[in-house]
């Protein structure tokens, strides 16, 4: 890349992984900002990347996955950011890889985890299950929602921080955000290593959160394509039921109008969200504030 390069990546307890990641780095990319996010570490995180070059910003607390991200992202002072983990799934040497889509022209270069680099089975088929339904909402093939290992522009990226999450779902968001905003989307295909130390994601709720995730974003994106199906859903349902108690008892009942208002209503408020949604989109509508205070920050 031709323009100024930052790194950030955010780290919880990292401290048996964080340094190689970073040295890593350095040896492939030296002239780049490396940014180390502490959220709330209780081990030797901080000290690590800083003996290691890495400029470090602290947490008090832990903050989450998101939170980090946005931070690292507000201090980040290159024209293209990558983000990636601190324990050692990401290669650094696949980095170069995303770049060369930026300069192709994208806006956002994904690493997309190949077969194999899911953790488990379970993860696999969540991690599918959600690349499919968001691809229904966007439009678009979507390979890995949910890989934390991606290339942005610094400028587009920043335009998103306010939709995004304090906690772990962060890609799901800024994906399907950029869809909607019409910037190109790339994917790359990674094999992601096994992690050093314990994962931080609980696969019961932060998948039930990334459901929902989806979900808020679809309805940002496109509400209609989560309002028809259920809107229509409602209508046959209660046009069914008519036309039993019709053939059986001859008569309209209160249950299929209840149905039948039900589904207008459904599809009256999807409208309605569609032409909000196209507003909150319009001239960029839906850029954040970069903040430039910068607490707990130490420089390696």
């Amino acid at each position: 890349m031709k323009t100024a390069l930052s790194v950030v990546i955010p780290a919880k307890n990292e401290a048996a992984a964080v340094g190689d990641v970073i040295a890593g780095i350095f040896r492939l990319l030296p002239d780049a900002e490396i940014l180390v996010i502490d959220d709330g570490s209780t081990d030797d995180t901080a000290e690590t990347a800083e003996r290691a070059g890495a400029r470090v910003i602290s947490h008090p607390y832990s903050m989450g996955n998101g939170a980090a991200i946005k931070h690292g992202a507000r201090a980040a002072e290159g024209d293209v950011i990558v983000f990636m983990d601190g324990d050692g799934q990401h290669d650094p040497a696949d980095i170069p890889r995303l770049l060369e889509q930026l300069d192709k022209g994208f806006d956002m270069a994904v690493g997309a985890r190949q077969s194999g680099s899911q953790a488990s089975i379970f993860r696999g088929l969540a991690n599918r299950f959600y690349n499919r339904l968001a691809s229904y909402m966007t439009g678009h093939r979507i390979e890995d929602l949910t890989s934390g290992f991606r290339a942005v522009r610094s400028d587009k990226f920043r335009e998103f921080l306010s939709l995004l999450p304090n906690g772990f779902s962060y890609p799901t968001t800024s994906t399907m955000a950029f869809f909607r905003a019409g910037y190109p989307v790339a994917y790359v295909p990674i094999t992601a290593a096994p992690r050093i130390g314990t994962s931080h994601i609980r696969l019961a709720k932060d998948g039930i959160r990334f459901l929902l995730i989806i979900f808020r974003i679809g309805t940002l994106y496109s509400p209609l394509k989560l309002f028809v199906p259920v809107s229509l859903s409602f209508f046959l349902v209660g046009l069914g039921y008519y036309l039993f108690t019709f053939i059986t008892a001859g008569r309209f009942t209160n249950m299929s109008a209840l149905l039948l208002t039900t589904s207008v209503v459904i599809f009256l408020i999807g409208l309605v969200s569609e032409q909000i949604t196209q507003l909150m989109y319009k001239d960029g509508g839906t850029k954040a504030v970069a903040g430039t205070r910068r607490p707990h920050e130490r420089h390696g």
